[in-house]
């Protein structure tokens, strides 16, 4: 299995912190957040990770190599000139990830219990365009999934609006929040080759969510933090000393 970690964002939302430090590297515990996705990974059978790099790339580049690649192979896809949002990064790493078999995409600011590898066989079995880990959580951005699971849309519950614009029925819809881990069938690349250099994957989905089969995946016993903030620091702390 290969996977891809998201780590060229620019951790706004993380200052001070991130004024002098990638994301990826802010320490939870007794290790950065880019060190738990990746052992994480590997514990699931990952073979081969791909991580995106933008803001301060080097000292994600000599984290990595200081702890001898893991033991995996461990490549990197520049965004050093400009940072491409979810799906134009994912397109730009695609002579990394695209072997003809599907691939696991990981935010590198989400912890979680979830069973990797059984999602990755969940979607083996059911072979959609992608399958998304979602959950019943607490937010104002919804994507919206009929009886069967599958994708229909999007709502933001602040703005009203709905996604993609015409969509009937929105408020039939479950209503589940996106926890920023998927797996991906190659057959994105070739779906993605008119999109713009930069663009989001869930605009990406969204776009093909009445031609495309797009499924969520709600894990049992789940639990996860979204290390976003300076505040969740602590909060991803005490999540980690109890799992």
């Amino acid at each position: 299995m290969k996977a891809m970690i998201v780590a060229a964002g620019l951790g706004t939302r993380l200052k001070p912190l991130t004024d002098t430090l990638p994301k990826a590297l802010v320490q939870v515990g007794d290790a950065p957040l880019l060190e738990h996705v990746i052992r994480r990974l590997i514990a699931a059978g990952c073979e081969e990770i791909i991580i995106n790099i933008h803001h301060f790339p080097e000292q994600i580049i000599r984290f990595v190599e200081e702890k001898d690649n893991f033991g995996i192979r461990i490549h990197f896809s520049d965004e050093r000139d400009a940072l491409l949002e979810t799906g134009g990064g994912i397109r730009k790493a695609r002579e990394l990830l695209d072997d003809g078999e599907p691939f696991l995409v990981h935010n590198v600011d989400i912890i979680s219990n979830l069973d990797i590898a059984s999602l990755y066989a969940q979607h083996l079995r059911t072979n959609p365009l992608a399958t998304l880990v979602v959950s019943e959580r607490d937010t104002f951005r919804y994507l919206l999934f009929n009886d069967d699971n599958r994708l229909m849309g999007w709502t933001n519950l602040k703005t009203g609006e709905v996604k993609p614009v015409g969509l009937r029925h929105a408020d039939k819809y479950k209503k589940l929040a996106f926890s920023g881990i998927q797996v991906l069938s190659p057959k994105v690349f070739d779906l993605m080759a008119s999109w713009p250099e930069r663009f989001s994957i869930m605009d990406f989905y969204l776009s093909l969510a009445a031609s495309q089969t797009l499924l969520g995946y709600i894990p049992e016993n789940y639990s996860m933090i979204d290390v976003g903030k300076p505040e969740t620091l602590s909060q991803a702390r005490e999540w980690l000393a109890r799992h």
